[in-house]
């Protein structure tokens, strides 16, 4: 069996390949070299890129069995999404792989701009000595305003702390009670603007957010304010910034980012209380080996079609982490489903229902698609091509969400209708600290068992001895029975049984306790 193809078109850590492992034929090519990329492109399954090479519509219609395109970073500007999501292709970066480092660049130009680091150290090399014209600040005891409390904003907030400042943010994205959290007061822009002797800023750099620091905001500033930005370039109005810097409205700045990149000429590099950078955030040895290391998981994970939790154009992102732990639940959901069906429904609601629901859980609905269609069809079922695999069954998928949860903290059902008007139904939930999946609902019937990788469910009209008749037919078959449910609606009306499994049962056996139950359905779930 030959091996996936995996093409590596930049210099990337070694630590890359070791992570992608044995399995996959590993090639190189100079992505920048574009008459060397669309030839070496033509028959890999997966490309592995940072800055300099252009994955576009041209590069992703040469590729003809390209799955999954991986960017060793952060941006994704030289990748088509648009394109690659059209073509069944899934783009995946690495989103946190710089968070650290970015962080501490952030304190690392706020205390060399609080200390004057940059003309005291040009001032020696040039032969003097200045101590007392570069007297600085402490950070201790000081208050510094987070604006962005996103990863990095959190990270640089956290190591803050440590400095003993008192921190104040302003994110009108995030609760109150989130901020507090990290031991930060929420606040307006103008009252963090007023308080502030830190600035440190960690937005993204969006239509709402450019500019979103001008010399308005800076006339409200203290006068001793060193403001650093090492997120995106626009955000601080760089001649509201180099006015206020001159004037003396504000003390001092540290600079990683600027609005046009690459910037070698500012009227803010003549200044002695401005420190900068060359959007040096993700420039450290560990982010870029983090980064490899972590495109090179999401690709194994893309080509053996598991979740790829930084898919940019599957889930729109990173899936938060109270969703994680519901997805594996709902594929084997999914699974079961399928299993109940016994055929491909025409109509699946994935419902959602609980405190979950405050955060995206597409995902979830993906996860559902990928279970039900993984033990149905030949192709490796992944989370990019579960959706259609779905559209071309005419099966039409509709997400349901729902904050309300009576029985459950959360609660995830999956629900659909067959062509004979049937309907199934199984739904499952996380209990405990340690979050252990549990099925809670089957065609109606309540139960609580666990989703061990064998299950069987069978319906039959409640009457004495049934349980006792699965016994011994699964004893006679060397099956050991790990958990039982039984589930009725009224005495002597229909009833479930729920059986986890220590191995899979014979379908002789099934066949057996078929006729001896007079079961209207018996079905067996193998999840292994």
């Amino acid at each position: 069996m030959t091996k996936p193809v995996v093409l590596i078109a930049e210099e990337l850590s070694p630590a890359t390949i070791e992570a992608l492992g044995p399995d996959f034929e590993i090639r190189h090519c100079n992505g920048a070299d574009r008459t060397e990329l669309l030839a070496a492109i033509v028959d890999v399954d997966a490309i592995l890129v940072r800055s300099a090479t252009k994955v576009n519509e041209e590069a992703l219609a040469a590729a003809k069995k390209l799955k999954v395109v991986a960017r060793a970073g952060v941006g994704l500007d030289n990748v088509d999404v648009k394109a690659a999501t059209q073509a069944g292709v899934m783009v995946v970066n690495a989103p946190t792989s710089n968070i650290t480092s970015a962080a501490e660049l952030a304190v690392a130009l706020m205390l060399a701009a609080a200390r004057h680091i940059s003309p005291a150290h040009a001032a020696l090399v040039n032969g003097e000595w200045k101590r007392s014209k570069y007297t600085g600040i402490e950070l201790f005891e000081k208050t510094v305003g987070i604006v962005g409390l996103g990863r990095i904003g959190v990270l640089v907030a956290q190591r803050l702390q440590a400095f003993g400042m008192k921190v104040v943010a302003y994110d009108p994205y995030v609760q109150a009670g989130r901020a507090a959290q990290i031991g930060a007061r929420l606040v307006d822009l103008d009252t963090l603007l007023a308080e502030s002797d830190f600035i440190s800023v960690h937005l993204p750099k969006t239509p709402e957010t450019v500019g979103l620091i001008g010399a308005d905001q800076l006339a409200k500033a203290k006068k001793e304010l060193v403001l650093v930005n090492a997120a995106r370039g626009g955000i601080v109005d760089e001649n509201a910034l180099y006015e206020a810097l001159k004037s003396g409205q504000i003390a001092a700045a540290g600079l990683d980012v600027f609005d046009k990149e690459p910037c070698t000429d500012s009227p803010l590099f003549t200044l002695e209380n401005v420190v900068a950078t060359p959007h040096l955030g993700a420039s450290t040895d560990e982010a870029q080996e983090k980064a490899g290391v972590a495109v090179a998981k999401s690709v194994r994970l893309a080509l053996s079609g598991e979740l790829v939790p930084d898919a940019v154009n599957v889930q729109g992102g990173v899936i938060a982490e109270d969703v994680r732990p519901g997805i594996p639940l709902t594929e084997k959901l999914g699974r079961v489903f399928t299993a109940l069906a016994g055929e491909v429904a025409q109509q699946i609601d994935v419902e959602v229902r609980g405190e979950i629901t405050e955060y995206d859980v597409k995902v979830l609905e993906l996860a559902a698609l990928k279970g039900v269609f993984a033990d149905i069809v030949e192709d490796q079922v992944s989370y990019v091509n579960a959706p259609l695999l779905a559209a071309e069954r005419g099966t039409a998928v509709r997400l349901v969400t729902e904050s309300e949860s009576p029985d459950h903290r959360n609660l995830i059902t999956i629900r659909g209708t067959l062509a004979d008007g049937q309907q199934i139904s199984v739904g499952g939930t996380l209990v405990g600290i340690a979050q252990k999946e549990r099925l809670v609902e089957v065609n109606g019937f309540d139960v609580d068992i666990e989703p061990t990788e064998h299950l069987a469910f069978f319906t039959y009209e409640d009457r004495p001895g049934m349980v006792g008749t699965v016994g011994r037919i699964l004893g006679e078959s060397n099956v050991n029975i790990a958990g039982m449910q039984v589930a009725r609606h009224a005495k002597g009306g229909h009833a479930l049984v729920a059986l986890s499994v220590d191995s899979a049962i014979p379908v002789e056996s099934l066949a057996e306790i078929k006729g001896a139950m007079t079961a209207t359905q018996v079905r067996a779930v193998n999840l292994s």
